[in-house]
């Protein structure tokens, strides 16, 4: 009588083996929002977007920070090329035609400024974008010494211009910049807060550097 207790609890021992190892596993896959298809992220540093490529790209063309890139995206639009602002900056940067298009233009040499079209097509957006980062780093704050501080400085003139910023502390440029120079990057963007005189600009800085510090974390 033991002896068959035994056998049949050995048996359901092996039935449940049997049916735990048959029991399908299920491996977790990301979507990508725009075409629903399984991505992965092994091996890469940022989340997938549809636009990696093309901020890839520009953030190599032009020497600037991807991940500012990409915090900027995530700021202005969410990742969405279709969105146009009651103001009518477009797309995926934001980006108004007749002032950072224009300016993007005017550096590569060309006349006039981007259609709608254009700043709707993710890959010209981008380029368009970057291109006008890197003009407010080589032309409008040149000078700016430290790296941080520069960073906190283009956020903030991308959204409202170089002028307004800098007028914060001087109506000179080159006083401005080394008033600039003598603060520290955290006094530097404590001033932002505290002295900028649109409400916008230390709103958008705040957001933009968080999405930065959350992006740099996926490293």
């Amino acid at each position: 009588m033991k002896k068959m207790i035994s056998s049949a609890f050995v048996l359901l021992l092996l039935a449940g083996c049997s049916s735990t190892s048959e029991r399908p596993v299920k491996k977790q896959r990301m979507l990508d929002n725009t075409n629903q298809q399984p991505i992965t992220t092994q091996n890469t540093a940022f989340p997938r977007t549809p636009f990696d490529e093309f901020i890839r790209e520009s953030a190599s063309r032009y020497s600037v920070d991807e991940t500012l890139i990409r915090a900027i995206i995530e700021v202005e639009s969410n990742f969405r090329p279709e969105v146009v602002s009651k103001s009518n900056a477009i797309g995926l940067m934001q980006i108004k035609a007749s002032t950072a298009g224009r300016d993007a233009y005017r550096y590569h040499g060309k006349s006039g400024e981007p259609t709608s079209g254009d700043l709707k097509d993710p890959r010209k957006n981008i380029d368009i974008g970057t291109t006008y980062i890197r003009i407010l780093k080589e032309q409008h704050l040149a000078g700016i010494n430290h790296p941080q501080t520069m960073y906190y400085a283009t956020v903030v003139a991308y959204v409202n211009g170089a002028g307004a910023l800098l007028r914060t502390f001087d109506n000179d440029k080159g006083r401005a910049i080394a008033m600039i120079n003598n603060l520290s990057p955290e006094e530097f963007y404590q001033h932002v807060q505290a002295k900028h005189p649109a409400s916008q600009a230390p709103r958008y800085l705040w957001k933009v550097k968080n999405a930065y510090n959350a992006l740099a974390i996926s490293y």
